[in-house]
C-alpha cells in the first residue's frame, strides 16, 4: 500500500438525516460551515444527509418515496409541453 495518502486531519463531525432528524457522530475530513450543540454538550460541525440506514428502505423494510429536491415537480414542468401534446 502506499504511504501517506490519508488526510491526517479528521475531526468529529456530526452528520444529520434531514428526513427524520437522527444525527450521529463519527470522524471525517469532509467541510462543512454549519454546526451544531448536541446533548453531550459540544458543538460539533453539522454535514446533512438526505437519507441514511435509518430512513433508507433497504433497512427499514418499509417503502418511501424521498424527493427532496422536487425532481418530480420539475420534470414536468420542463415537459409541460410535450406531455400536453402527446394526451391530445
Amino acid at each position: 500500500m502506499k504511504k501517506d495518502i490519508h488526510p491526517k486531519n479528521y475531526r468529529q463531525v456530526a452528520f444529520r438525516d434531514m428526513s427524520n432528524g437522527y444525527t450521529f457522530v463519527t470522524r471525517s475530513t469532509a467541510p462543512t460551515k454549519e454546526t451544531v450543540k448536541l446533548e453531550d454538550g459540544k458543538e460539533y460541525p453539522l454535514i446533512k444527509l438526505e437519507i441514511s440506514n435509518t430512513s433508507h428502505p433497504f433497512y427499514t423494510g418499509k417503502m418511501k418515496f424521498v424527493d427532496t429536491a422536487g425532481r418530480v415537480d420539475k420534470y414536468y414542468s420542463k415537459y409541460k409541453k410535450h406531455l400536453d401534446k402527446k394526451a391530445k
